[in-house]
């Protein structure tokens, strides 16, 4: 499905209804999915996000198995209604997911471009007849510019991250600083141990600016928490802004899949919503 504004065009995949291309003024924002690096270019992270200790997690005592992310990017998405400048793609269980996933469930995410944005809207209901628990995370990669790259945030506070262990879980103690003068300059180095988790809602707009420190794409979301990200030790030319409503296993837990933290818990026929938008500079 491809829209165009007239000021920006993007186009999103039927499968895991991922956003694949977003273009301004002859330029490509997205990254291509090359596999040297990484075969991805957005995709929708559900019902998890990161990775589960030993690959499991529990409902009512009983284990399920579950890889990192989820399963909703793998799946075909089923285009329910467009317009000329809005795509909207379903996701419902099936006999496939439910016996990876125990519950009844409606995923829904809404592509629209107004003016030079893309405003991103996930509804997520919860079709079973018991509370239902889940995280929902966006995973988009931006080309980077020629030269220096920094971030610009939403904030001159210094930058308070965590990095998962060497399994890739979750580590309290394992906490850095990003000295932050209104730029973080990025460094080839600063993914080496994987993403960078930053909790705590410490920001909610993240720019990626050029080498004259001018921003060329902005991030904005409301999540409690989000990841900054590219493939370690690729030298690889985009990263991720990543806004998230969930997170990895911390490396003690132990606990029902309810008790996780950053998770959602929502009634028999609730829906959660959110929204974040990408803005193309």
């Amino acid at each position: 499905m491809k829209l165009n504004n007239g000021i920006i065009s993007i186009e999103i995949a039927k499968h895991g209804a991922e956003l694949k291309s977003a273009i301004k003024n002859g330029y490509e924002y997205m990254w291509c999915a090359d596999e040297k690096y990484w075969a991805r270019t957005s995709p929708v992270l559900f019902p998890f996000v990161g990775k589960l200790k030993d690959q499991t997690y529990i409902i009512d005592g009983e284990k399920y198995t579950m890889g990192r992310h989820g399963f909703a990017r793998d799946c075909d998405f089923e285009l329910m209604d467009s317009t000329e400048n809005s795509a909207t793609y379903v996701l419902k269980s099936n006999a496939e997911t439910l016996l990876k996933y125990p519950f009844e469930f409606t995923l829904t995410i809404k592509y629209t471009i107004v003016g030079s944005s893309i405003k991103v809207n996930w509804q997520v209901k919860n079709d079973s007849n018991r509370v239902m628990s889940f995280a929902i995370g966006a995973h988009p990669a931006f080309n980077l510019k020629e030269g220096d790259n920094y971030f610009r945030f939403d904030t001159t506070n210094d930058i308070i991250y965590n990095l998962a262990d060497e399994s890739g879980l979750y580590a309290k103690d394992n906490k850095f600083t990003l000295k932050n003068d209104g730029y973080v300059k990025i460094e080839n180095s600063m993914f080496d141990n994987d993403a960078l988790i930053i909790e705590n809602a410490q920001a909610k707009e993240v720019s990626l600016c050029d080498s004259e420190k001018r921003p060329y794409v902005t991030v904005k979301f409301t999540a409690p928490l989000f990841g900054l990200w590219s493939p370690t030790k690729k030298n690889a030319p985009f990263v991720c802004v990543e806004p998230w409503y969930g997170r990895c296993d911390a490396k003690d837990f132990c606990g029902e899949l309810s008790e996780r933290e950053y998770e959602n818990n929502i009634g028999a026929g609730e829906i959660f919503e959110a929204e974040y938008e990408i803005e193309l500079l």
